[in-house]
């Protein structure tokens, strides 16, 4: 589904050039649950970023379902990016809106219909437990319901792949678990997930694949992998 083909990317900082990524081939098939680990600064974040085409490769290319993501701009990078749902470890909430109104704007946004969102925001919020907090606003939330109303933000347009870069990072452990099951639950539903994530505990009580970062170079990829830094 998603294929990272020999991936680099350098970054110029003033007169130094930073290596965040080294030459990073792996793929993700449909319906994977695939967690990325690593240290900080291990390249994580940028390989999230190279995804969205918020950066392009210094070398390489990432093709999804035969498509150049570095090729795409315009109408087809948006039709591409509708694909993915990203989830990230500050929530990036609209605190002014409702948790009913954050998800409405988003499909206000992709220009979705009045009466789509009737339909679809009351399922989403169904599936990550919020129906009953439709009307609060996101400082009325706890920590772990305000990223489980990021997950709903990320699900709301029906993405094919979705990616949590550090989705716990913030959380107790409680909460953590809470929102890791929600990922499972949507994995279930068919939805190709990507976590990205430090937490060791997390990584290995899921049992799924690990592909292991340090300092910007694939070191492991294992089908039931453990966090092994």
């Amino acid at each position: 589904m998603i294929i990272f083909k020999g991936i680099t990317k350098i970054f110029q900082c003033k007169d130094r050039f930073i290596t965040a990524l080294e030459n990073v081939s792996f793929e993700i098939e449909q319906g994977e649950f695939l967690s990325v680990v690593g240290k900080s600064g291990a390249g994580k974040t940028t390989l999230v970023k190279l995804l969205t085409k918020e950066y392009d490769p210094t070398k390489g290319d990432i093709i999804f379902k035969n498509l150049s993501v570095s090729s795409l701009w315009g109408r087809d990078l948006q039709h591409y990016r509708r694909k993915l749902g990203v989830v990230y470890q500050d929530y990036k909430l609209l605190y002014d809106k409702t948790v009913r109104e954050n998800l409405e704007y988003i499909m206000q946004v992709l220009g979705a219909s009045d009466e789509s969102a009737q339909r679809d925001v009351p399922k989403v919020l169904d599936i990550v437990g919020l129906e009953g907090k439709k009307d609060n606003f996101p400082s009325e939330l706890s920590g772990g319901e305000q990223q489980r109303l990021a997950i709903a933000r990320a699900l709301i347009h029906r993405p094919e792949v979705i990616v949590a870069d550090e989705p716990t990072g913030n959380l107790d452990p409680y909460n953590t678990y809470e929102v890791i099951n929600l990922l499972k639950k949507i994995h279930s539903l068919g939805t190709t997930v990507v976590l990205l994530s430090h937490n060791k505990e997390v990584v290995d009580a899921l049992k799924k694949r690990v592909v292991t970062l340090e300092n910007g170079r694939i070191i492991h990829d294992n089908p039931k992998g453990k966090f092994i830094l």
